[in-house]
Parts: structure tokens; sequence; C-alpha cells
């Protein structure tokens, strides 16, 4: 299964419609709760999600509408004797706003938490491929990430079948890369691995790009509409124009606007602006939903066409 479910979708405070932030990716055995805003663990329990697979917690930065949920979900992973490593990503320069919030009260701690600061060109080798992290520009460090499954090869029945290859040989084609003179090009297609990316509170600027490039899911903020664009570059954030322009020139496949200020009564709003700037397929986040990873494509050309729509 890849899945995200988005926990929450406010900005600055939370509504009564929308939690602050919190976003569970499920990547096969690969499970990542990115921004643990205040309210995540309650926002887990309504949308049917446990810590005990989480794998990694990610944090783009150390505003509180991005990690006051922290303290809950660590104290979850203790209560629930989570029997793996989480790992923990966070900015290398708040380690100390990690540090409080890790022991923000007292609690009966036999949590297994193994702390992973990141600085520009992180990256962790996960089962579903490299994570990596950007800084973005915002007013306080603040970083991005990648997530990027490594392409491969599908093998094509009627090219195995054509060079007579059967049973055991399938699987020594794939282990070795060739059976007799046959060779696993002969027999395969590329197959293009999938990425995610997710962008939180920035302005506009080159690593936005960078982490959005070929996305087959991106998530990123859209926090104002272009009415109050000034206000958005002042303050290190982007209009959801903006963010469908970006989604436009990288080749993403899904865009998945999110993290909406409360100053706008009709969210409605950014998903008209976006549409005017990027016509692939739009979500506009609401609380407790589940988005799919969009489906594989079938080849690196399949790849290359999406990338230059």
């Amino acid at each position: 299964m890849r899945e995200l479910t988005v926990l929450g979708t406010a900005s600055q405070v939370p509504t009564r419609h929308r939690n602050h932030n919190g976003y569970l990716l499920r990547w096969d055995d690969e499970v990542i709760l990115f921004d643990p805003g205040e309210g995540t663990q309650r926002q887990m329990l309504l949308a049917g999600q446990a810590v005990t697979p989480l794998r990694r917690v990610c944090i783009t930065h150390f505003h509180g509408d991005h990690s006051l949920g922290l303290p809950g979900i660590i104290q979850r992973i203790s209560l629930d004797k989570v029997p793996h490593p989480v790992a923990m990503h966070f900015p290398a320069g708040g380690r100390e706003f990690f540090d409080r919030l890790r022991h923000a009260t007292s609690f009966y701690d036999v949590a297994d938490l193994s702390p992973e600061p990141v600085s520009d060109g992180f990256r962790v080798e996960t089962s579903a491929g490299p994570l990596t992290a950007l800084p973005l520009r915002h007013s306080i460090e603040t970083y991005g990430y990648r997530l990027a499954e490594p392409d491969g090869r599908r093998m094509v029945p009627s090219l195995l079948a054509a060079h007579g290859i059967t049973g055991p040989m399938v699987g020594e084609l794939q282990r070795t890369g060739s059976a007799g003179r046959v060779t696993l090009e002969q027999v395969s297609a590329p197959r293009p691995g999938q990425r995610f990316a997710f962008v939180m509170d920035t302005g506009l600027c080159e690593n936005v790009f960078r982490l959005a490039e070929g996305a087959d899911l991106l998530v990123i903020e859209s926090t104002f509409l272009a009415e109050d664009a000034a206000m958005a570059a002042q303050v290190g954030h982007l209009t959801a124009g903006q963010a469908a322009s970006v989604a436009r020139q990288s080749g993403v496949r899904t865009l998945l606007l999110t993290h909406f200020s409360q100053r706008y009564a009709d969210s409605t709003r950014f998903l008209d602006e976006a549409r005017a700037e990027f016509d692939g397929d739009i979500v506009l986040a609401e609380d407790l939903m589940r988005v799919p990873v969009p489906p594989r494509l079938g080849s690196t050309d399949d790849r290359a066409s999406a990338s230059r729509r």
C-alpha cells in the first residue's frame, strides 16, 4: 500500500474543521509521519492509524503547528512499546527544541528513538529508497523532504516466452542479469521508481523545484491566495497559484494543496487559483482524507511525457 493519510491541514492556528498539520505516509513497509502538529495523536486515532508501524518522523521546522504534537507521539510510542527503533529527523539547528519536546513531561520512557538531524545534502537509505532533505526559505531553519524509489525493470511475459525463459530461469535473470545468452534487458522494460515530495513553510526558491521534480505526489503548502502574495513573500510562504506553478514546471502528477490560512472562509478558492496554473490532478486537502500515491507509470518514456505536460 502506498497512501497518504492527511491528519491536519490548518496553518498557524487550528479551526473548527482543520487540525494542525500532520501527514502519515505509508509506503509498503516504510511508514513516515511528517510534521506532527498539536492534536496529531488524536487525529491518528480518528483515522484508524496506530503508531506501532512508524519507522520515522520527519519535522520540517520547529514552529508549533508543525511540531507541538511530537511529545504525544513519542509518549504513545513508549506506551505502545513499539518494538523497533523510530528515526527522528529534524533540522540540525533545532536540536534544542527537539530535546525539549522529547522530554516535555514526565512519562515512563521506553521508546527506542534514533535522532538523526538533517542538514543540507541529508540522505538516508530507507526500505522505500533514499530519503533526502533540502533547505527551504522560511523565517527559521526549515527543510523539505523527498522520497525516491530507485528505478528498476519489469519482466515482459511476451518477451520471456519469445526467448524461452520459464520457471527458475526467470529468478536467475532477476538475480544475475542473465540466463544463458539471454540478458535482462532483452526480456524486460524500464520501470521508473515512484517519487514523493513534502514541502511546507517556504517562500519560492530553487530547492522547492528540486524537491518537486517528477514527483508522483507532491504535498505542498498553499497558505495564501494571490491577493495576499506580498504578505506571503514577506513571511516565507506560498500562494496556491505558486504551488500549482511549481507542480506544472516540475512535472508533478498529483498535487496536494494544504496548510491553509484561517483568514479565508471559502477553501475552494485555493482550488480555483491552482487550476488556472496546473491542469493535472489536484487534491484540496481535508482532515482525515486518504490519498493514494498514483499508480506507477509504465516506462521512463511515460515519465518523460508527464514531465513535459
